[in-house]
């Protein structure tokens, strides 16, 4: 009789167990872009924030309006958070001006400060689509990954999370909460 409470005991233990940290894919390098106010924005604006990238075009009649939708929903859901920001990368940056980003962010109600739309040189976005994000091209196309990715407060690639499956929003919500969380303890 003592082994099943035993085993009880060792199962139920397992419970209050931290779960595992998120395993870091990259590190954002230092980048400088355009924002949609039309001013420059430097990656250290980021520091010590965690947040959410995707990368978009505005003119998009496909998954852009959706992933859009669902950012917005991440910064009602995480208004809590001060620490929180989410940041919107162009992959049309010959049509994407900042005037083009800024009526787009009002139309999703994007909260100025906290959630960022960026153009600029179509190298630099390459560069940061490609080689940090590890997402694909910059290649004039307009084809373009749909997933969010979420970077912590050092500029690390924590995760990537598919924007077709309600499971992996809410996976995502949680790990931005708890990597939040985290960074203000």
């Amino acid at each position: 009789m003592a082994l099943p409470a035993v085993t009880l005991a060792l199962l139920g233990a397992g419970c209050g167990r931290r779960p595992e940290p998120l395993p870091v894919y990259g590190q954002v390098p230092a980048f400088v872009l355009t924002a949609q106010q039309g001013k420059e924005f430097r990656s250290q604006e980021l520091d010590g924030k965690v947040w959410v990238a995707d990368f978009i075009y505005t003119s998009c009649e496909g998954p852009c309006p959706r992933m859009s939708a669902l950012m917005r929903r991440i910064q009602e859901e995480t208004r809590d958070l001060p620490q929180v920001r989410l940041v919107s990368f162009t992959v049309d940056p010959a049509r994407d001006t900042p005037e083009v980003m800024a009526a787009y962010a009002r139309h999703y109600q994007a909260i100025p400060g906290r959630w960022f739309f960026l153009t600029g040189a179509r190298d630099d976005l390459q560069k940061l689509y490609r080689h940090a994000f590890l997402l694909g091209d910059v290649d004039g196309t307009l084809v373009h990954s749909t997933r969010f990715v979420l970077v912590d407060g050092r500029g690390r690639i924590r995760g990537f999370y598919g924007t077709s499956d309600v499971e992996d929003i809410a996976r995502l919500t949680a790990d931005l909460r708890r990597l939040a969380t985290a960074a203000r303890n």
